[in-house]
């Protein structure tokens, strides 16, 4: 009733204004014989301006209304393996090493997955796409991401082989390409190119890829690099998976405060040789206020997006 009475009184002055016009103007009033109809007419607009208004409002709610967006930290120790469940469709990024491959088949079937939609090897080290020849071995698979870059070791050669047994095929993303899994959008904001720096270097070609969800948002970094930061566009998000198991070549104080994240995640083994994550990053970290979960301490970590906020559930 209030907006009721606001429109009322805002046609009703416009009204005035009109016949003030006229009068200044010398115009006779009593000629406006439609003097009803004009008024109604104004007050037609203005409804169909507020539905119009309203029906913008409702769109923007249902956006977000959808399944829940789930994200899932699988806990492989020092390596990496993301699982993300949208609306039906699933997209794994990396899978572990060669002897966490079962680790993650395992926790996959457990959810009643049958099929990968996008399956994503951010880079050829064998604590990333390891696992990858168990996963395409025992689920259906969709579009297979991974960069140009190609390495001779047995463990790229299994999953090459894997990869040829079930005639798949494997598409290397460009800056700026775009896909959705289920209810997310993503696009591709680092990608490798196959040039010598990264053969020497694979953590250069590290896929990273950003993942948006009403007003939600997540990026995965892969092993990306500060020089890989220097050059991505990244914007604010609201969980950040920490490059690199939490080294100190990526991570910049710069970066960190540009991408600004509410949580920040760390998959890491107990324990490690490494020293990760590194206690400068930890530091960057805490200063600019993110929330920092680790896998060595926590266990598989879980992240239920509902487009508005994000609520997060850890194995220990």
């Amino acid at each position: 009733m209030g907006r009721k009475k606001k429109n009322d009184k805002f046609i009703y002055a416009v009204i005035l204004i009109i016949l003030g016009i006229a009068t200044y103007f010398g115009l006779n009033i009593t000629e406006f014989e439609n003097f009803n109809n004009i008024k109604n007419y104004i007050k037609n607009i203005s409804d169909k301006i507020s539905d119009s208004t309203n029906s913008l409002e409702n769109l923007t709610a249902e956006t977000v209304k959808g399944e829940d967006v789930v994200v899932s930290f699988i806990d492989v120790g020092q390596a990496d393996s993301i699982l993300i469940q949208s609306a039906g469709e699933n997209m794994l990024i990396d899978a572990g090493t060669n002897d966490k491959g079962s680790t993650v088949v395992k926790y996959l079937k457990k959810l009643g997955i049958k099929k990968i939609d996008y399956l994503v090897g951010t880079h050829p080290h064998e604590d990333h796409i390891g696992g990858l020849d168990d996963v395409i071995d025992n689920f259906e698979i969709g579009t297979i991401y991974m960069p140009k870059v190609q390495t001779n070791t047995k463990t790229f050669e299994d999953v090459l082989d894997a990869i040829s047994k079930k005639n798949l095929s494997i598409t290397s993303p460009n800056v700026g390409d775009t896909f959705e899994v289920g209810n997310a959008k993503c696009q591709i904001i680092c990608s490798g190119t196959g040039t010598n720096l990264e053969k020497d270097n694979l953590n250069l070609s590290s896929i990273v890829i950003r993942m948006v969800y009403g007003n939600q948002s997540f990026l995965f970094t892969g092993d990306a690099e500060i020089e890989n930061e220097e050059q991505m566009e990244a914007s604010k998000t609201t969980v950040l998976k920490v490059a690199h198991h939490g080294s100190d070549t990526s991570s910049s104080e710069e970066f960190l405060e540009k991408v600004d994240p509410e949580i920040a995640v760390i998959s890491v083994g107990e324990g490690n040789t490494y020293n990760h994550p590194n206690q400068t990053v930890i530091y960057r970290l805490n200063k600019i206020g993110a929330k920092i979960y680790r896998t060595d301490k926590q266990g598989t970590i879980t992240i239920v997006c509902d487009g508005e906020k994000c609520e997060v559930t850890t194995e220990k």
